[in-house]
């Protein structure tokens, strides 16, 4: 069971003789805890391959690191969801050019406790659960006891990605409202009646007290799983999203250098060792163009799908 750490500023430096860099040596990266571990790793694995690079990586929601990012608090803002137009036109104010770069893909997991008969449910009836409409298991196949829900806190990207793409409407109010991925699958460890949401990176690790759902966009597509690589990767399980990090403009120095690391077969790797996915062609193509790379190698047109690096997920 993977434990969420919240932060991590270690460096070569510190390895070696026990000292830090100044904060103003020091990249400084915030938001998302659904990327926060599988991010703190890749950055160790950089710092022990770059001598001198210092990386600090945080969390606080994926709102918490745009805002950071906006405010000039951190050199790159991990989020899994779009930025809003709204906190683009809050950069701009400031001079700064946000741009997205995506460095995983996600399998949103909807996880229940072992206990629970239930083992699938369709896209429509997570939304109606999470919007109070669905309240008692019995009403999608379970047992006769009334659904407890988990969720995340309102500074999260993942709290934002369910809202507007699967539930598409308001949460109920007796949701509980937890910190990180780690803490809802300890609420679901406890309680028979629970159901929540994780990135599939901490829903691969849970322990035998947990169950991950098999979803459907309806009966007549059939029910896929979120550990299931070919399920993910064809497009046929039907919650996933990229995962981002939004840096203010075309980066340069060793920013950039970190973030070429993490689309590196040696990053990608790490992060499919994590439980994400590594990102299709479609998303390579788009990195290339935001990091002016795009003469390294011919990919061709950028997706139609991914062409709005600004756009509100």
């Amino acid at each position: 069971m993977r434990k969420n750490t919240g932060i991590i500023a270690v460096t070569l430096l510190a390895l070696l003789s026990g000292q830090t860099f100044a904060a103003s040596n020091t990249i400084q990266v915030k938001g998302s805890d659904t990327l926060i571990n599988v991010v703190q790793r890749l950055a160790e694995v950089y710092m022990q391959k770059t001598p001198g690079a210092s990386i600090a990586v945080t969390g606080g929601g994926s709102g918490t690191g745009i805002a950071a990012l906006v405010n000039k608090k951190c050199d790159i803002a991990n989020s899994s969801r779009g930025i809003k137009s709204s906190e683009v036109d809050q950069a701009n104010a400031k001079g700064i050019d946000p741009k997205r770069v995506v460095v995983a893909i996600d399998a949103l997991s909807i996880v229940v406790n072992r206990q629970n008969p239930v083992d699938r449910l369709k896209v429509d009836q997570i939304g109606a659960i999470y919007r109070g409409e669905i309240t008692n298991w019995s009403q999608v196949g379970g047992s006769n006891s009334p659904i407890a829900l988990y969720g995340r806190q309102s500074n999260s990207g993942t709290y934002d990605f369910m809202k507007e793409n699967v539930m598409k409407g308001e949460y109920v109010s007796t949701l509980k409202s937890m910190n990180g991925n780690a803490q809802i699958v300890e609420a679901i460890k406890q309680d028979v009646s629970g159901i929540g949401y994780v990135g599939v990176g901490y829903a691969k690790d849970v322990s035998a007290d947990i169950k991950i759902l098999e979803v459907a966009l309806t009966d007549t597509i059939g029910y896929y799983s979120p550990i299931n690589a070919l399920d993910v990767k064809s497009g046929k399980y039907p919650i996933t999203r990229p995962l981002n990090q939004y840096i203010a403009g075309t980066p340069g120095g060793q920013i950039k250098d970190f973030i070429e690391f993490e689309l590196s077969k040696e990053g990608q790797d790490i992060i499919e060792q994590d439980g994400f996915f590594a990102i299709p062609e479609e998303y390579q193509r788009y990195n290339d163009q935001v990091l002016g790379r795009s003469s390294l190698r011919d990919r061709g047109a950028i997706a139609a799908s991914v062409n709005d690096p600004l756009k509100s997920d």
